[in-house]
């Protein structure tokens, strides 16, 4: 059995309350305090949901209260994330065959590279993306991903990787606390571009600007990426960019002590881009 203690996760309705009487001061912030995995942004009350140990009903009346008050554009966003998952169990319930899927059919034609060695890397947070491996290690030390970064490491492993979003949904599904079959389904489905209402297909995410831009001064990076502890501000997020004389410096010599890019994003892009125009219709 998990020892939930380890994993820092309280059980039960009481610690679920207590999330929640701890989140409403920050409510008003969480439109832009959500998107930085540094900060304490969200709710963290995703596992409780997925259990039951707090209604929804619940979490609605108080977002909805909230969004008419001092907290409004933050409690309305929360609002608005609360509904997503709702949305994706009416998905689910009404289009089954998501499940194993694409909602949008002419995305199962997707000849996926489904690289063995890339997807490991993936797992393992050793694609020498800072971001998208603090990512993945994040969620291997403590079955959570900030939400941020569950769409950047999904976007990464589906446009970049070229690796069908079902192996990233499965393996989230067995590594996630939080893991809900509908929430899971959707989100990487979104991320895929396959989904029901998903990002559209050419919007791929570079992942060094979405590190610089959520992750600023590397704090999460250096968290879950020790390596890069030495590297400043601006090598953090592309330790690959910076001199031999440097990398010796800091510590960290690149290929050694953390691995160069599995791939060029830029090139990655580009193939992914001929994919998903090759299906469509």
């Amino acid at each position: 059995a998990t020892n939930l203690s380890a994993l820092g996760i309280a059980g039960g309705a009481a610690a679920a309350k207590k999330l929640l009487a701890d989140f409403e001061p920050r409510m008003a912030d969480y439109l832009v305090s959500r998107d930085f995995p540094s900060q304490k942004g969200p709710s963290y009350l995703s596992v409780h949901l997925r259990f039951g140990t707090i209604s929804i009903r619940e979490l609605v009346r108080t977002a909805w209260s909230a969004a008419s008050g001092k907290a409004g554009a933050g409690a309305a966003t929360w609002l608005s994330e609360l509904i997503w998952r709702d949305f994706y169990f009416m998905i689910l319930h009404h289009h089954p065959r998501v499940v194993r899927s694409a909602f949008k059919p002419a995305y199962d034609a997707i000849h996926w590279s489904n690289d063995a060695g890339l997807f490991r890397a993936w797992c393992a947070g050793r694609t020498g993306y800072p971001i998208v491996d603090a990512a993945l290690r994040q969620l291997n030390q403590t079955g959570y991903m900030h939400n941020r970064l569950r769409m950047i490491a999904a976007s990464f492993l589906v446009k970049d990787l070229h690796i069908d979003w079902r192996l990233g949904e499965k393996y989230f599904a067995d590594q996630l606390n939080d893991f809900d079959l509908a929430a899971n389904n959707g989100g990487w489905q979104w991320a895929a571009s396959t989904g029901c209402d998903a990002q559209p297909y050419f919007r791929i995410f570079n992942p060094v600007t979405q590190s610089r831009k959520f992750d600023p001064d590397g704090v999460f990076i250096r968290r879950y990426v020790p390596e890069l502890s030495r590297c400043d501000a601006k090598a953090v997020h592309a330790p690959w960019l910076m001199s031999a004389d440097t990398q010796r410096q800091v510590g960290v010599v690149i290929g050694r002590d953390y691995p160069a890019p599995v791939v060029d994003h830029d090139a990655s892009r580009l193939r992914a881009l001929e994919m998903y125009k090759a299906v469509q219709r």
